[in-house]
Formats: structure tokens, sequence, C-alpha cells
């Protein structure tokens, strides 16, 4: 099995990535696992966009999926399209089930989570994690846009890991790009960029869990602005379902 922990010094290899650049971070990867099995996570915010272009230079035919939660801004399908026009990749969209749907929303409504950080991350789960798992059962490696300075939880991300999760080995290629690094790749190569970004949206997910940031907000600030003192993390990068509180029964979920 390739996604064997087993496989790799994953210590040594950090090592080595950390101080490689992002570039060659993925040709790396590229070169030591099968393209096909080599799939980018995004949700066509600033980071994801430069990863995907990074990567659309090393493959022909990247793999890039989006997890399709049905709440989303028309911002986020139109960066969508000029991501399929422009760079030719079909985009792999999972959406959830809409039997979860349903239970989700039966009891409390399609609001539901307002009403406290549990129902929200009762969300998450039907909408983000479960199609995660589905997304990646036939990667090896699952490339991530994350950056150590986006927020507290994020500081220690490694740029080569193994999720016991997913059962895939994660690599994040600008684990230690500034924001200002980000923006400035995007300018010095006319990548598209949501549109959202130019009005006050530093974080885009979910329409109904994202807003403009206030001055001097840090930009996690900007998702699930109604909860305090909680984890700014729909869980997908929270190794562990029971970390973010969260406890998988059959094909529903208990809190």
């Amino acid at each position: 099995m390739s996604a064997d922990p087993a496989r790799f010094d994953l210590d040594a290899i950090n090592r080595t990535l950390e101080g490689s650049s992002a570039t060659e971070i993925l040709t790396w990867c590229c070169a030591t696992f099968p393209h096909d099995k080599i799939k980018l996570s995004t949700s066509f915010g600033a980071e994801g966009m430069v990863v995907l272009d990074l990567l659309a230079h090393l493959v022909k035919k990247p793999r890039v999926f989006f997890i399709d939660t049905g709440r989303n801004f028309q911002e986020t399908y139109d960066i969508w399209q000029q991501v399929t026009e422009r760079y030719g990749i079909a985009i792999e969209a999972y959406s959830p089930d809409p039997a979860d749907i349903e239970a989700l929303q039966r009891p409390a409504g399609p609001n539901m989570f307002y009403q406290g950080v549990e129902q929200r991350k009762q969300c998450c789960y039907v909408r983000k994690i479960k199609p995660l798992k589905r997304a990646l059962a036939d990667a090896e490696v699952w490339v991530a846009a994350l950056r150590r300075s986006q927020s507290e939880a994020r500081a220690d991300t490694p740029v080569f890991s193994h999720s016991t999760e997913h059962g895939v080995f994660k690599l994040c290629p600008i684990a230690n790009w500034s924001e200002d690094d980000v923006w400035e790749y995007i300018r010095n190569n006319a990548v598209p960029y949501h549109a959202l970004y130019d009005k006050g949206y530093p974080s885009i997910g979910c329409a109904p869990c994202c807003r403009p940031v206030r001055p001097a907000e840090p930009q996690r600030a900007s998702r699930w602005w109604w909860e305090k003192d909680a984890q700014k993390e729909c869980g997908i990068h929270i190794e562990n379902g029971k970390v973010a509180g969260i406890k998988t029964s059959g094909p529903t979920w208990t809190i």
C-alpha cells in the first residue's frame, strides 16, 4: 500500500522540503507518486488558486476536486468556470448525500447551524467532511493549500504528513508562505481569483457562514462570526473527527 506511512521517513522528508520552494515540493511529489493518485483540494480561495496554477505547470491534467456544499456564493461558481476554461481542468465536484441533508435540516430547519457550535459542526460534517472522504478514496496524496500563518490552529502544519483519518499522505506546498507571498504570486502570474476578495472577504466558504472582516480582525474572523471562543475550523483539516467533537455512527452522526 503506497500510502503506508512506514514507506517514508516523514521527519527526514520534512527537513528537506522545509527549505524547498513550492515548485520544488510539488516536483518532488509528482516524481514520487503517480500523477493520477495526486489530488488537490480547493475551494477556489487565493491559496488554492496559487497551488492549482503551480501544479498545472507540472502536470498536464492535474486532478483537482471541490467540495460543493450546496451553500456556496455565486462568485464561487464563477471562478470554478474560469478555472475550467483557462486551465482546461475538469474539476471533480463532490456534494453531500441528499438523505443526509434531509436528516440534518428536518429537526430545526436549513439554518440550524446558527443555533450553536455543535449544530454548526454537524452541518460541516454532512456538507464537507463526508464528501471529502469520498473525494480522497482513490488518492494517495492529498495536496492542500494550507498556510501556517492563516490561524493558530494551522501554525504547526507540516509540509508532508500522513493522514490516518483518510489513509493518504498530505502535502502542503505553501505552508510557509505569507499572505503577501500569495498575492504577489497571483499578481505576477495573472492568476484568476475569487471576486469576493475585492469586497472584503479574506476567507471564503459557504455563503451563510462568511462575511467581510472589520478593521484589525484576523482572517478567520470572517468565518462563523457568531461563534465566541470556538475554533474557526470546519473539521476538514482536523485529523481526528473526535477533536472536532464529532463521532460517526453508521450513515449519520452523533455529537
